[in-house]
């Protein structure tokens, strides 16, 4: 037994062992590539979310208990459409006092055109009895206007997004009823870090990935706050979406805001071998395969980044039989 050991390590230390075994191995077919360095647009991802161009929060001006409200969750409405009627009997009776003041206002008027023009009353008494008449009739016409305040009405074409309150409630002037969001145009909203608002401006193109419906879209900054938020210091910025049926308002996106350009190494994902929490590629050398680990970045469709591990010039498999091992000669194929 001890012979038999000294003879494997004899054979062990020869320096030409291990270049005898690998020439031993049979040659294996392979399609390699030459490592490229490209330039590469590095991006900073915030997160926002879809809204709609145009919504508003619609108030009572009056106040009063609400009669009826005839709008659900979710229901188109057109620009004038009754959303809610304000039960206002103290507004209804200051009209119908106003408009008997106008009345009497009227008559006393006529009747000091009459007396005028037979001389019998003076101008003064005329210039009063018209003061009175227009006085009431502005009362009137405040009234009227106090008392169409009353119907609450939709101020563009739009869709019920949010209900706030409902029938009995008690309206008051400042408190939301309800929000109405326009159909149509959407935008991405996103809180942008001061250290990165220097890189948006207006009319930029920035891809926004919404996961909800797996897709990126091209979108146009159309908004940039000159300000930033006291409590976060961030920047509030406001992107056109294209239009997309699958989109919705209120839907969680990802904007990516370019920072810079560096240079790149991307090679095919599928050279790259994964072994527990190791990753490596075959590199090409003095014609024999010999494993190289390497550490990935992001994912480019089917190629991936290499953040270390090869340099431009190094020659990779990209393409070998399941058995390739390293050290194994390899010869290029098609």
């Amino acid at each position: 037994m001890a012979c038999v050991l000294a003879a494997v390590f004899a054979v062990s230390c020869r320096p030409d062992a291990g270049r005898d075994a690998e020439k031993a191995k049979p040659s294996a077919v392979v399609a390699t590539a030459v490592v490229e360095s490209s330039p590469r647009e590095v991006s900073e991802e915030v997160v926002g979310s879809v809204r709609t161009k145009t919504r508003a929060v619609v108030e009572a001006k009056v106040s009063g208990r609400i009669a009826s409200m005839p709008v659900v969750l979710g229901q188109k409405v057109a620009a004038g459409d009754l959303l809610a009627d304000i039960d206002a009997k103290e507004i209804q009776a200051r009209f119908e006092q106003a408009k008997a003041q106008r009345d009497q206002a009227s008559q006393d008027l006529d009747r000091a055109v009459s007396l005028m023009k037979k001389q019998v009353s003076s101008r003064q008494e005329y210039d009063a009895a018209e003061a009175r008449f227009k006085v009431s009739d502005a009362a009137v016409r405040e009234a009227q206007t106090m008392l169409s305040y009353a119907r609450v009405t939709s101020p563009f074409d739009g869709v019920v997004s949010r209900k706030l309150t409902d029938v009995g409630d008690l309206a008051v002037p400042g408190k939301p009823l309800l929000e109405i969001e326009e159909l149509g145009i959407l935008r991405f909203e996103a809180d942008v870090p001061e250290a990165l608002i220097s890189t948006v401006a207006a009319g930029q193109k920035i891809p926004v990935t919404v996961p909800a419906v797996g897709k990126t879209f091209e979108a146009t900054v159309v908004e940039v706050s000159p300000t930033a938020d006291n409590s976060s210091r961030t920047f509030l910025i406001k992107l056109n979406l294209p239009q997309e049926v699958q989109l919705r308002a209120g839907q969680f996106g990802r904007a990516s805001i370019p920072v810079g350009r560096v240079e790149s190494i991307r090679v095919p994902a599928a050279s790259v071998l994964q072994r527990g929490q190791m990753e490596m590629v075959f590199v090409v050398r003095d014609g024999a395969a010999r494993i190289r680990l390497v550490k990935t970045g992001k994912r480019f469709g089917e190629a991936v980044e290499i953040l270390s591990g090869l340099a431009p010039g190094d020659q990779i498999v990209t393409t070998a039989p399941a058995s390739l091992i390293d050290g194994q000669p390899v010869e290029a194929g098609k």
